[in-house]
C-alpha cells in the first residue's frame, strides 16, 4: 500500500510545482499591474491638476485684465449728474429706495438730492449714507406763494442744483445733467442713450398727463411741437423726465 501511495505522489508532484509556480507568476503580475496603474493614475491627476492650474491662472489673468479694462472704460464715460427734488411724505423713502435700486447700476453717477426742508431730514440723511452711491445732499424750502395750484413745482431745488453743479465742476468736466424726480422710474437703457448728449436730448414719457405717453413731435430732426395732455401751450409742455432734462455741463 505504501508503495502505491508514493508512486502516484511522486507522480503527481511535478503537476503540483507547476500548478503552484504558475499561481505565484500570475498573483505577482498582478500585483505589477496593480502598482503600476495606481502610479500612473496618480501620474495622470497631477498632470491634469496642473493643466486645471494653467487654465484657472490664464483665465483669472483674462478676467483681472477685462475687469481692469471695463474698469477704465467705465472711467472715461462722462458723470450723470441726477437732480432729484424730494419732500416728506408717506412714500418719501419708498421712491427714493426705488430710485437707489436702479441708479446703483449706472457707472459713473452722481445723485444731487434736493430736499424742500429748512434743513436736511434724518431719514433722508440716513437713506443717503447707507445708499452705496455718489451724493450731495442739499435743501431749501419752497415759499408758501409757490406752492399755489398751477405753480411750477420743485423750482427752487433745481436751481438750488444747478447752482451747486455752476460752483463744483468747470466746463471741461465732462457730464451730462438730468432732472429725476423721485416718484418716475427709469429704464437703465436711458442712461447709455443719455451720456451722448451734446447740448439738449428729449425722449417720450410714459404714463402721464392722463395719456398713455407724451412726446416731442420731430420734423427733420428739429423739435416743432409736443403731444402732451396737459397746458399744450407750455413753450416745454412735457414732463419733467423728458422735457429738455438733459444738458453737458458747459451749457449748464
Amino acid at each position: 500500500m505504501k508503495s502505491i501511495f508514493y508512486t502516484r505522489f511522486f507522480i503527481l508532484l511535478p503537476w503540483i510545482l507547476i500548478v503552484i509556480i504558475v499561481i505565484d507568476i500570475d498573483t505577482k503580475r498582478l500585483s505589477v499591474r496593480n502598482t503600476a496603474s495606481f502610479y500612473l493614475s496618480r501620474l495622470g491627476n497631477v498632470q491634469q491638476q496642473q493643466r486645471q492650474v494653467v487654465r484657472t491662472t490664464r483665465s483669472s489673468s483674462t478676467s483681472i485684465s477685462s475687469s481692469s479694462n471695463s474698469g477704465s472704460n467705465a472711467t472715461s464715460l462722462p458723470v450723470i449728474y441726477a437732480i432729484t427734488p424730494t419732500y416728506s411724505r408717506a412714500v418719501q423713502k419708498a421712491e427714493l429706495t426705488r430710485l437707489a435700486n436702479t441708479f446703483r447700476q449706472v457707472p459713473q453717477f452722481h445723485w444731487i438730492v434736493v430736499e424742500d426742508s429748512n434743513s436736511h431730514t434724518e431719514l433722508v440723511s440716513r437713506f443717503l449714507a447707507r445708499s452705496g452711491l455718489r451724493f450731495t445732499h442739499l435743501n431749501v424750502f419752497t415759499p408758501r406763494r409757490f406752492k399755489r395750484t398751477g405753480m411750477p413745482r420743485a423750482t427752487e431745488q433745481r436751481n438750488l442744483a444747478l447752482g451747486w453743479l455752476r460752483g463744483h465742476r468747470s466746463v471741461k468736466d465732462k457730464g451730462v445733467v438730468f432732472f429725476a424726480d423721485d416718484d418716475n422710474t427709469y429704464s437703465l437703457a436711458l442712461f447709455e442713450e443719455m451720456r451722448s448728449t451734446r447740448r439738449v436730448s428729449v425722449w417720450p414719457v410714459g404714463l402721464v398727463g392722463g395719456r398713455r405717453y407724451e412726446r416731442p413731435l420731430v420734423e427733420k430732426g428739429k423739435v416743432v411741437g409736443w403731444y402732451t395732455g396737459w397746458k399744450a401751450d407750455r413753450p416745454f409742455a412735457i414732463d419733467m423726465a423728458g422735457k429738455t432734462p438733459l444738458r453737458s455741463l458747459e451749457n449748464i
